[in-house]
């Protein structure tokens, strides 16, 4: 008989994550690589554990991700993200609690695009009198 899997898509800036959530011992797996390996920075481990942490679901499940596009940071939020529709399809109790703590809204902020005429986004040349 095959387990049961839940599934979801978390984004993050130019980053798409999809999340499996299956039972198991608590491994978190990103594109093949374990966490800690994949995330060196313990800020990005604890973004990834927050939504689990909230749902109590701690060493009850692992969590599978592939993750493409952006910087660590953008996948980390996207897989968090991802990690948290997950846990709302697999128990739609815990979705008040998650929507409280901001976890189920995606981050729209994206780059501004460079203007023409212009240096960047916002920043001009420098204006010269004579």
């Amino acid at each position: 008989m095959a387990e049961i899997q839940y599934y979801a898509t978390g984004r993050r800036k130019t980053c798409i994550a999809r999340v499996t959530i299956a039972p198991g011992d608590g491994q978190i797996i990103i594109n093949g690589t374990p966490v800690n390996i994949y995330f060196p920075r313990e800020t990005m481990r604890m973004m990834l554990r927050q939504p689990i942490e909230l749902a109590g679901i701690t060493g009850k499940y692992n969590i599978t991700a592939t993750v493409s596009g952006g910087g660590l940071t953008g996948q980390a939020g996207a897989i968090r993200h991802g990690i948290a529709k997950a846990i709302v399809n697999m128990d739609n109790d815990l979705r008040l609690r998650l929507k409280k703590e901001g976890l189920l809204t995606r981050d729209p902020r994206e780059k501004e695009r460079k203007k023409y005429g212009q240096k960047g986004a916002r920043k001009r040349f420098q204006f010269s009198k004579r």
